[in-house]
């Protein structure tokens, strides 16, 4: 008979990481003291700005815009910042862009290595506090400046709607019954949504009002991209309904900002 293992993780790869190879987390790692030195290094780290979310009728729309910065340079013009995360969630990334990507990734692995070690799926409200205890995780790093705050988005199949969480530095999860944006944009967007909002807007009314949440936040925080038309380069938009999470083309995204557009006179 195989001996008792105290240390067992059960079904969670993070557990897994943490007990088997902590030197894989982002937590373990440091980047040393507030020195002037290091404050450049950080400077140089490519930040990513504006993300947002909101129900409509039928689920949640999620959305982020595709700068990344270096203090005042653009560092990135294509970045995504709105992930897949399973068949009826997403994520959408603020902060510093590296930890941010990573932890999107590990959080992936970690609800595929439970669907397949389970059998099931995690419950929305499980996905939700896993991502806080990773986020928690990640508090060392968030005190020398390397901050990951996302957003996480997606549809109850429980309750038969879409839901809506939010992050703190800390791990603090808070659910949003409405709508909620975050990162260098967030409040100019947040005051858009609030105009734009009704609960019982279709999939195509609710996209057209992140859309333009992106654009006035592009118009009044220069770290925040909006419509590229010259090069083709648009915000992310996914929608998530009892279907599953799908993609807004770039090409329905350009329609939106060119009719858009065309109302504001050409600005």
């Amino acid at each position: 008979m195989a001996p008792l293992q105290l240390n067992d993780p059960g079904s969670s790869f993070h557990d897994l990481l943490t007990s088997q190879h902590p030197d894989f987390l982002l937590s373990r790692l440091s980047m040393g003291g507030a020195s002037a030195e290091n404050q450049s290094l950080l400077d140089s780290v490519p930040h990513g700005t504006t993300i947002l979310a909101l129900r409509y009728r039928d689920g949640v729309v999620i959305c982020g815009d595709r700068r990344a910065t270096e203090g005042y340079t653009i560092s990135e013009r294509r970045i995504e910042k709105v992930y897949k995360t399973d068949e009826t969630s997403a994520i959408a990334i603020s902060g510093a862009a590296g930890p941010c990507i990573e932890l999107t990734r590990l959080f992936q692995v970690e609800l595929e290595h439970y669907e397949k070690l389970e059998g099931i799926l995690l419950s929305m409200e499980g996905k939700a506090n896993k991502l806080a205890q990773m986020i928690k995780a990640n508090l060392p790093m968030a005190m020398q400046g390397l901050v990951v705050v996302p957003i996480y988005a997606g549809y109850d199949l429980k309750r038969k709607t879409g839901r809506i969480f939010k992050y703190d530095i800390a791990g603090g999860r808070y659910e949003e019954r409405a709508y909620y944006a975050t990162g260098s944009g967030g409040r100019d967007a947040k005051g858009t949504i609030k105009r734009l909002f009704k609960p019982d807007m279709s999939s195509e009314e609710a996209t057209r009002v992140a859309l333009e949440a992106i654009y006035d936040a592009a118009e009044a925080d220069v770290a925040t991209g909006g419509p590229d038309m010259l090069r083709g380069i648009f915000p992310n938009v996914k929608v998530i309904d009892e279907k599953g999470v799908r993609d807004v083309p770039d090409d329905a995204v350009r329609a939106v900002y060119e009719e858009m557009i065309s109302q504001l006179g050409g600005r």
